[in-house]
């Protein structure tokens, strides 16, 4: 999976939204047909590629990554789908024994019309099912959750599952609580999305970090930078300006809670709490009753900053995953995101911004909204769905490994597999 993760940002040019052509240009169509060539073996890279191209990605790492791609899905065997978007820009599907690859593919304007820009966007497995994803998520080391559920006015009617109860570890996905109490306060009418409040407490990780601190925010910016780049200085900012009594009371709404996860932390607390030189404190803390965690909190805030936190110290190896952390089960987070489908408002387009998987993948759907998150030994991803029918759906899913990190490429492609076969 290491290589064909370094395939998805392989130098590309950036396409623009926009109606596909009525027919490849005869330069474009030569060139999509000699890409099946080229990704079935070496040899012939330089009369393809443009030396622009070249230079970013050299030779030995593209045949790498096409003997990555061999090994995976089988043979290359044809073209298939070929979508230009322009006279030199497209994208094309390229038929393997196991699965369809769909390549975002740009050529030179002037002859000989060298590849300038490609980027893998998206696969597809052949001869996939849900019982196949199934079995693989099962069979992961660690523990695992996941489920899968079509979303009616009645409720969830569940679809697919494996252990779909349990208390998973999610990283960042407790910003969709945030965001579900932002939704609820503007709803109510106690809040507007265009109401200002200021940046708070810094939290590591983001852009907003190297902005001016105090800088005044709309909540609509804050929670688009929150869920799109999981920014924690936005996520922590707006746990306090909603009030984290209030977060904890709509992490409370759906389904049984695990008390690990209350109160809820910031980001800053979470890694505070976990460094070695905290240790007396993360002791007191996962003792504590929720009134004690509370008073501890407030009263070791001057340590439980960002400030304070020596990042090396728990970004490498799993740290206690399994007591600071913010806990939830697939059922919990798809019936908040059913909440969200309901309630939402904007948070809908917000939950939009950044799809979590290839665009490829995700423009196989009306709508698509997502939330994760990941540390060492974690990742948890969350889907909201509409499907081209109208019909919608929620998909949730946790892999948590408190012994080593986690392969997050390899969960990635079981989630992609998932949507994919509801897709179709």
């Amino acid at each position: 999976m290491r290589l064909l993760a370094a395939a998805l940002v392989l130098f590309g040019l950036a396409l623009l939204p926009g109606r596909a052509m009525a027919d490849p240009s005869p330069a474009y169509q030569a060139r999509a047909a000699q890409l099946v060539a080229l990704l079935a073996a070496p040899g012939g890279e330089a009369d393809f590629f443009a030396p622009l191209f070249l230079d970013a990605v050299p030779i030995d790492r593209w045949r790498a990554i096409a003997a990555d791609l061999r090994k995976q899905y089988g043979k290359p065997e044809a073209l298939g789908a070929v979508t230009p978007q322009s006279a030199t820009a497209g994208q094309v599907e390229i038929r393997y024994e196991k699965a369809i690859v769909a390549i975002t593919l740009v050529v030179a304007p002037d002859a000989p019309n060298r590849v300038v820009g490609l980027r893998i966007v998206g696969t597809r497995q052949a001869g996939d099912s849900m019982d196949a994803v199934l079995r693989d998520i099962a069979a992961l080391p660690g523990s695992t959750a996941f489920a899968v559920a079509r979303l009616t006015d009645a409720g969830p009617q569940w679809l697919h599952a494996v252990t779909p109860d349990r208390q998973m570890a999610t990283g960042s996905s407790f910003k969709l609580v945030v965001l579900a109490e932002l939704a609820r306060a503007v709803e109510a009418g106690e809040r507007r999305w265009s109401d200002v409040i200021p940046l708070g407490p810094k939290s590591f990780s983001g852009r907003l970090m190297q902005w001016p601190d105090r800088a005044p925010m709309t909540l609509h910016s804050l929670a688009t930078t929150m869920i799109a780049e999981s920014d924690n200085s936005a996520s922590d900012s707006l746990l306090f300006g909603l009030g984290r009594d209030r977060v904890d009371a709509m992490r409370q709404r759906f389904g049984p809670v695990d008390m690990r996860s209350l109160p809820v932390l910031t980001t800053a607390e979470a890694f505070a709490l976990k460094m070695p030189a905290n240790a007396d404190l993360r002791r007191r803390y996962e003792g504590g009753t929720m009134a004690k965690r509370r008073a501890l909190l407030e009263g070791a805030a001057a340590q439980l900053t960002a400030a304070q936190v020596d990042v090396g110290t728990v970004a490498e190896t799993p740290v206690a995953i399994d007591t600071i952390e913010w806990f939830a089960t697939p059922q919990g987070e798809i019936g908040l995101l059913d909440w969200l489908r309901r309630h939402g408002g904007d948070a809908l387009s917000i939950l939009a911004v950044n799809p979590g998987i290839a665009p490829a993948n995700a423009q196989r759907w009306q709508y698509l909204g997502y939330k994760g998150g990941s540390e060492p030994g974690v990742i948890a991803m969350n889907f909201l769905l509409q499907a081209k029918d109208g019909r919608w759906y929620g998909v949730s899913g946790a892999w948590n490994n408190p012994a080593a990190r986690v392969e997050e490429g390899r969960f990635v492609a079981l989630m992609t597999r998932t949507l994919n076969l509801l897709a179709d």
